[in-house]
């Protein structure tokens, strides 16, 4: 694993909310705003970004953890603009991010978020093993 960041680095991340991003279930949709669970996935991702860059060519991310203060609501059509901070590497190796997202100058959400880099055969070789 390389360690090209410090504590405060910042790496950004932008998206459109999209129909599939709507707060809906199998018993249909609550609203047509972008969903708690679609927000945590794009968080992810914007946390992922550190560990595309940190991972070596053996390697893979794995999210352990996060967490959605979601504070308001975006539409179909709107940017989401994710501001990632690389918060650093705790003492069980997790990479550690916080995110706060943005619509225009609306914050409609914030968190943390943690991710490991192990190696691939690792994770491959424990995935094996819980299959059976």
């Amino acid at each position: 694993m390389k360690t090209p960041f410090q504590p405060g680095d910042t790496l950004e991340y932008t998206r459109i909310v999209l129909p599939a991003d709507i707060a809906a279930f199998d018993s249909g949709t609550v609203h047509e705003v972008y969903s708690t669970f679609s927000l945590a996935r794009d968080a992810e991702w914007s946390g992922r970004l550190f560990v595309l860059e940190m991972k070596e060519a053996h390697e893979e991310g794995i999210g352990t953890r996060i967490s959605v203060e979601h504070r308001g609501p975006a539409f179909v059509g709107e940017e989401i603009r994710f501001v990632a901070e690389y918060v650093g590497i705790s003492e069980q190796r997790e990479i550690v991010t916080r995110y706060k997202a943005w619509c225009g100058e609306r914050l409609i959400a914030e968190g943390e978020q943690g991710q490991k880099i192990l190696p691939k055969d690792k994770i491959e070789a424990r995935f094996a093993q819980l299959r059976g």
